[in-house]
């Protein structure tokens, strides 16, 4: 079996750990290369988002000194969706095998091992899958596990407790490839895809150093984005309460009517105006849900590039 690895990181001002990653990853390709699972055409590919520090020099010093290290520099920032699918569509042409990974080394690198024994057992996916999540805090915790219970109640078919590190085969690539949609949420396009997959589960580690790019407010974006992404079902729900306010409302307007009839004074002006704002509130509500469908369906007709590649150091790519 073929057997070409290419290990693909999006990088964001990641300056502080890029040597160290390079490091630990240097050696785990080797000793890889030396037990025969891969072959010496295999590649850590370095990914720059547009960041503004110097990681995309540290990229390119890494390759001078070292053909296993390429890299390719994006245009501009794009986030770390696009970046990574510009890694992965790049890497398909070259590789028999893409593993996906994050910089900051809390992946644990060790279970490349055994993504690679299923590669060769037949796996075109391997997914990586958290084991557990004791070392986060309870809040971190508590909406990481909500986020995949809503997303599977929207009926997003994703798998839980695992994010971008995964194995794929340059079968399963040229699958991904297919979907050409600018909202990217490759954790619900990925088993989209089908093929044989398998799950791998590991203990995630302390980010080495630096600062997460990934703060609460881009988490909610990034959930949102993966909701809108792959679900309808908020429209759905959006229609179902629009006709249970409606059904309530010709309840009340039955019920004030009889006591309009038989004589009795309706009261009651702090429930008039607790209706007002409620259904007002639900009303704004409805039109932020739809809008962010609507804007998505702009941004899908603009059917602009997802990413632009400036520079692509490795001495495999032919443009």
């Amino acid at each position: 079996m073929n057997s070409t690895l290419y290990i693909v990181i999006p990088c964001y001002k990641e300056q502080e750990v890029l040597h160290e990653t390079a490091s630990r990853l240097k050696v785990k390709m080797e000793s890889l290369i030396a037990a025969g699972k891969i072959s010496s055409e295999s590649r850590v590919m370095f990914v720059n988002d547009g960041s503004s520090d110097n990681t995309w020099p540290i990229i390119c010093e890494l390759h001078e000194s070292d053909p296993l290290f390429s890299g390719i520099n994006l245009s501009r920032n794009r986030g770390h969706q696009n970046a990574l699918l510009a890694g992965l569509m790049t890497a398909k042409d070259l590789a028999d095998m893409v593993i996906s990974m994050d910089a900051d080394l809390q992946d644990d690198i060790d279970a490349v091992d055994a993504m690679v024994d299923k590669y060769h057992e037949g796996c075109d996916i391997v997914y990586g899958v958290r084991s557990s999540r004791e070392k986060d805090t309870f809040f971190k915790r508590f909406t990481a596990e909500g986020f995949y219970r809503v997303m599977s109640f929207l009926g997003a078919d994703t798998v839980f407790n695992h994010a971008d590190y995964r194995l794929m085969s340059k079968r399963a690539l040229e699958g991904l490839a297919q979907f050409k949609e600018v909202n990217l949420f490759l954790r619900g396009i990925v088993p989209m895809i089908g093929y044989k997959s398998d799950v791998v589960t590991y203990e995630r580690g302390e980010r080495f150093a630096g600062e997460s790019k990934y703060p609460l407010k881009k988490m909610l974006a990034f959930a949102m984005e993966g909701i809108t992404s792959l679900s309808t079902k908020p429209i759905r729900f959006i229609a179902t309460l629009g006709f249970a306010v409606f059904a309530v409302s010709i309840l009340m307007l039955i019920y004030f009517i009889v006591r309009w009839a038989i004589g009795a004074t309706v009261l009651g002006w702090a429930s008039v105006i607790c209706s007002v704002w409620a259904i007002g509130g639900l009303i704004l509500l409805s039109i932020g849900v739809i809008g962010e469908y609507i804007g998505k369906i702009y941004l899908e007709t603009k059917a602009r590039p997802r990413f632009i590649i400036q520079d692509v150091l490795d001495d495999k790519f032919h443009s």
